[in-house]
């Protein structure tokens, strides 16, 4: 369609000209003393056409012949830059492939070329980048080959290029970079100060997480490790699966490092609420506060939120973790100071009564009975859950309770009888 609209115009051009000189009778004079010549109208516009044309073509020849040194300069600088794209391409595919030394060399030719470049007054417009890019290259060839000294020289001319306003974003890389070899090389207060040198942004990516991470984990610090492995959830780097147990497991070690009640709290403190409520957590808590020789009444109130989630569901918590449950209660309420109130007397009563099948709530109602030297009735849930206790470790705890409660009586015969009992465990 449009051929065809073009020609269509191209004949409207061609029939206009022809209509407007086959009958265009003007002429031109032109005086030129003592003379004067007559000449057609469309003879001087054809004339000055042809003149227009004559200049254009030979301005432009002449523009043309004054580039030819431009354009040689041009030429030579564009042979370069694609030497150097060249030696770039081949220093990343070594590098890929595992060919370290050649993959340094060519990161090396690449820094020569530039500086080639440089030295002929010619400028790429990204140097900084470019040598920034090159030097890192070398630096990890030499990382991969573990020339630590040349690694080093690398990255420190890297690191030099990489102030320069045009290679700012590749300063980032070169730390990140930096952080990832002094984690190779197992020194992570090193890497940890690198990543802390990072701008806020450049500290918040995925992958400088993931360093963090590493690092704190081999540093042993769990509070950076658990804030990082957060960050890393929510930024779904990890699954929601493994960042809760990630991150459990980094709440244990780090309130298995409290010292003293005070840490203790303070570790406590940092957790999440979420975390908080894990079963696994909350009992490390209150077993290390209870053996730090913390408040019981705080450490009771961090089993709270575990036994009302056993209470309401009796597949909440898996045997082991009621066991403890029951014996992190039994430590607190066998204190000094740590009688159990008339709250947690009642929870434990109405658990009780609405499971009398399970073994590990008639233990522990046992087990507070004797606390508050209701002797009778102590013995007998005690009795109780030993016909359907099937841990060992809590059966045999159920024999000592009524050996002491043997003991109390007076009675030597129950109380041999028992601890025979216990030993069998």
């Amino acid at each position: 369609m449009r051929t065809v609209l073009w020609f269509m115009a191209l004949f409207a051009v061609a029939v206009a000209s022809a209509l407007f000189a086959g009958n265009n009778h003007s002429t031109v004079t032109v005086f030129w003393a003592p003379y004067r010549v007559d000449l057609s109208l469309n003879l001087v516009l054809l004339a000055l056409a042809g003149l227009f044309v004559t200049l254009h073509i030979a301005l432009r020849t002449f523009s043309g012949l004054l580039k030819i040194p431009q354009q040689a300069r041009r030429w030579r600088l564009l042979q370069k830059e694609r030497a150097i794209h060249s030696a770039l391409l081949d220093s990343l595919s070594h590098l890929v492939s595992g060919r370290f030394v050649r993959a340094r060399k060519a990161a090396e030719l690449v820094v020569s070329l530039e500086e080639s470049v440089g030295r002929s007054g010619e400028h790429l417009g990204y140097e900084g980048r470019l040598r920034t890019i090159s030097h890192l290259l070398a630096a990890e060839s030499a990382h991969a080959l573990q020339d630590r000294a040349v690694r080093d020289a690398h990255f420190q001319l890297a690191l030099a290029h990489a102030d320069s306003r045009d290679a700012q974003d590749a300063r980032d890389g070169v730390q990140l970079r930096a952080a990832r070899w002094t984690l190779d090389d197992r020194d992570a207060p090193a890497a940890l100060q690198w990543l802390d040198q990072l701008p806020q942004g450049a500290a918040r990516r995925t992958v400088a997480l993931r360093l963090r991470f590493k690092a704190a984990r081999l540093a042993g610090q769990s509070r950076v490790a658990l804030e990082t492995v957060r960050l890393l959830t929510k930024h779904r780097a990890f699954s929601e699966v493994a960042g809760k147990s990630i991150a459990k497991g980094l709440a244990i070690e780090l309130i298995l490092s409290a010292h003293d009640s005070v840490q203790m709290q303070r570790a406590w403190d940092t957790l999440d609420a979420s975390e908080q409520q894990i079963p696994e957590v909350a009992l490390a808590a209150a077993e290390r506060l209870l053996s730090l020789g913390g408040s019981v009444t705080v450490a009771n109130q961090w089993l709270l939120p575990v036994w009302e989630k056993m209470v309401q569901r009796t597949d909440a918590l898996t045997l082991p973790q009621r066991i403890r449950l029951a014996r992190a209660l039994e430590h607190g309420f066998g204190s000094v100071g740590g009688a159990p109130d008339a709250a947690w007397l009642t929870r434990i009563e109405t658990a009780q009564m609405h499971n009398p099948r399970d073994a590990v709530l008639q233990y522990l109602a046992g087990v507070v009975c004797m606390r508050l030297k209701l002797w009778g009735k102590s013995q007998q849930m005690l009795k109780q859950s030993l016909s359907m206790m099937q841990d060992p470790e809590l059966k045999r705890e159920a024999w000592r309770a009524l050996a002491d409660l043997a003991e109390q009586r007076q009675d030597t015969k129950a109380a041999a009888e028992a601890y025979r009992e216990a030993a069998k465990r």
